[in-house]
C-alpha cells in the first residue's frame, strides 16, 4: 500500500531516455496544451494503455461467450462515453483507434479554453490553480481533472471571483474566439504541403516520340548543339588533312621524276658505250 504521503507513481516512463521521434511529439503537446512537464502526457499515456490492454483482453474472450465479459465491455464502453473520450455506440475496436491526445484534450486545462474563458492554454491553467474555475458550484484547482459530458457545460468562473466582472482586464474580450487544436500529424502534412503547392509551376512534357518506321526520336536543344559542334570540329580535322595532303603530293611527283630522269641518262650512257 504505502504511506498516503507518499503516493504511488502514477505513470510510466519511456523505455528508452533519447528517442528524436517522441521527444519532438512530446514538446509539440506541451505547447499546445500549456503542460507544465512531461509527466502529464505520460500519466495521459498510461491511462490510455490501460484502456487499450482492457479492450485487448475483452476482444480475446468475447467468443467464449461469458455473460462476465460482456458485462466488462458494456462498463468500459460506458466509461469511455461518460468521460466523452468516445461518442455513443461504439465498439471495442474504437478504443483500440485512440491516442494520446483524445485524453489531453478532456483536461479542463483545455476546456476552460475552447470554451472562451481564459485567452490561451497556459492563462486558464493559472486560472484553476488560482481557484477562479468551477465546475457548477464546486470549486476545481487542479488541471489534470478529467471533465465528464455532464459536467462540460457547467464549466464557468466561480461566484467569488473578480473575472466575473465582463469589463476585467485578465477576462477575454466578447469577441474572443479559442483556436481549435489540429494534431500535430495534420500541421507535419499541411507543412508539407505547402511547399509543393508553391512548386507547382506548369512544366512542358515530353511528348512520346511517334513509332513511324525506323526513325529516332529528336534530341532536345542541348544535344543538338552538342552535336553542331562535333560536326564543326570534324569538318576542320578533315580540311586540315586535305591540306596537307594537297602539299605532300607535289612532293611525291617530283621525287618521281627526277628518279624517271636519272634512269634515262643511264640508259643513254649505255647504249653510247
Amino acid at each position: 500500500m504505502g504511506k498516503p504521503k507518499f503516493s504511488r507513481k502514477k505513470y510510466e516512463t519511456p523505455s528508452h531516455p533519447w528517442q528524436e521521434d517522441r521527444i519532438k511529439l512530446e514538446n509539440e503537446f506541451i505547447k499546445k496544451y500549456g503542460l507544465k512537464n512531461k509527466k502529464e502526457i505520460w500519466k495521459a499515456e498510461t491511462r490510455l494503455k490501460k484502456y487499450r490492454t482492457q479492450a485487448r483482453e475483452i476482444l480475446a474472450k468475447v467468443e467464449t461467450g461469458d455473460p462476465q465479459i460482456t458485462k466488462e465491455s458494456r462498463q468500459l464502453l460506458m466509461h469511455l462515453d461518460s468521460l466523452n473520450i468516445l461518442p455513443p455506440n461504439s465498439t471495442l475496436d474504437d478504443v483500440l483507434a485512440l491516442n494520446t491526445e483524445s485524453i489531453l484534450a478532456r483536461r479542463l486545462q483545455t476546456l476552460t479554453y475552447l470554451k472562451g474563458l481564459a485567452n490561451t492554454p497556459d492563462h486558464a491553467r493559472q486560472l484553476i490553480s488560482h481557484g477562479h474555475i468551477a465546475i457548477g458550484e464546486r470549486r476545481v484547482t487542479v488541471p489534470s481533472y478529467m471533465v465528464t459530458r455532464n459536467e462540460e457545460g457547467e464549466i464557468g468562473y466561480t461566484s467569488d471571483s473578480p473575472l466575473n466582472d465582463t469589463m476585467h482586464p485578465a477576462r477575454p474580450r466578447a469577441d474572443f474566439k479559442s483556436m481549435g487544436f489540429t494534431k500535430p500529424s495534420q500541421l507535419k502534412e499541411d507543412q508539407k504541403a505547402i511547399p509543393e503547392k508553391q512548386d507547382q509551376t506548369p512544366k512542358l512534357e515530353k511528348e512520346p516520340a511517334k513509332e513511324t518506321g525506323d526513325k529516332k526520336p529528336e534530341p532536345e536543344k542541348g544535344e543538338k548543339e552538342t552535336k553542331k559542334d562535333k560536326s564543326k570540329d570534324k569538318e576542320e580535322t578533315d580540311k586540315k588533312i586535305q591540306k596537307d595532303t594537297e602539299t605532300e603530293k607535289p612532293k611525291e611527283t617530283l621525287e618521281k621524276k627526277d628518279e624517271e630522269q636519272l634512269k634515262n641518262k643511264e640508259e643513254k650512257n649505255k647504249s653510247e658505250k
